[in-house]
């Protein structure tokens, strides 16, 4: 028996089918699920998931993309807990793929998946004297807004590695934007590095008060004493 025929019985095992419509709508309805809740789920698939220990990242990635082809939500997240269990494997050369399958059935929790995955394999190539940011200047100027979403985000909880002038450059790049999810992103990533520097948080700011939506600005300063 194959991985993902395992992973199916695993999963629909640990289903509880009263569960499915209420995730869906959480979701907005744009996927269905089978209706394992997240600490189930994980449990489940965990040992299934460590025999891939050592698999060549090719086919690792072969693996998450057939599991993103599963209709029920459920299979997505499998496909990244295997990415964030064995991101070690991956590459700044694998990026590329990544971002892809990011694009794919693309939600908030999918993308947000992703996006600290990316900075995993990121934050390591950056402490090996590479490029922290391979990949992610592209992304800020995609015209898919979820791939800039990533870009946003990839540098969470990297605390003292965290390179503020790209973060504030990117805060300010996407600044103008309207969406949601962008607004959000740039507050988010702002308040998780005022954990590491909270003074140059406040700083950035409070000078580009003007520019950042009054959303962005909120979230950005949640945490900060008043």
């Amino acid at each position: 028996m194959d991985l993902h025929a395992e992973l199916k019985i695993a999963l629909e095992a640990a289903a509880e089918p009263g569960r499915a419509a209420p995730m869906q709508a959480y979701m907005r309805d744009q996927f269905v699920f089978l209706g394992v809740a997240a600490p189930q789920r994980r449990l489940a698939a965990r040992g299934l998931l460590a025999g891939l220990k050592g698999i060549d990242a090719d086919v690792l990635l072969e693996h998450a993309q057939r599991l993103w082809q599963q209709p029920q939500r459920e299979y997505q997240h499998v496909a990244l807990d295997m990415l964030d269990m064995h991101w070690r494997q991956l590459g700044v050369d694998h990026i590329p793929a990544l971002l892809g399958l990011a694009r794919q059935r693309a939600w908030w929790d999918s993308v947000d998946g992703m996006a600290g995955i990316v900075g995993e394999v990121l934050q390591a190539e950056q402490r090996r004297g590479g490029d922290g940011h391979a990949h992610m200047d592209e992304a800020l100027r995609h015209m898919d807004f979820w791939l800039r979403r990533i870009a946003m985000l990839h540098q969470l909880g990297w605390r003292a590695d965290t390179d503020a002038g790209w973060l504030f450059d990117a805060a300010l790049a996407l600044a103008h934007e309207d969406a949601f999810f962008i607004r959000k992103a740039i507050g988010w990533a702002l308040r998780d590095y005022a954990r590491h520097a909270p003074a140059e948080v406040l700083a950035f700011a409070t000078q580009h008060r003007q520019q950042l939506s009054p959303l962005s600005y909120r979230e950005a300063l949640k945490h900060q004493p008043p």
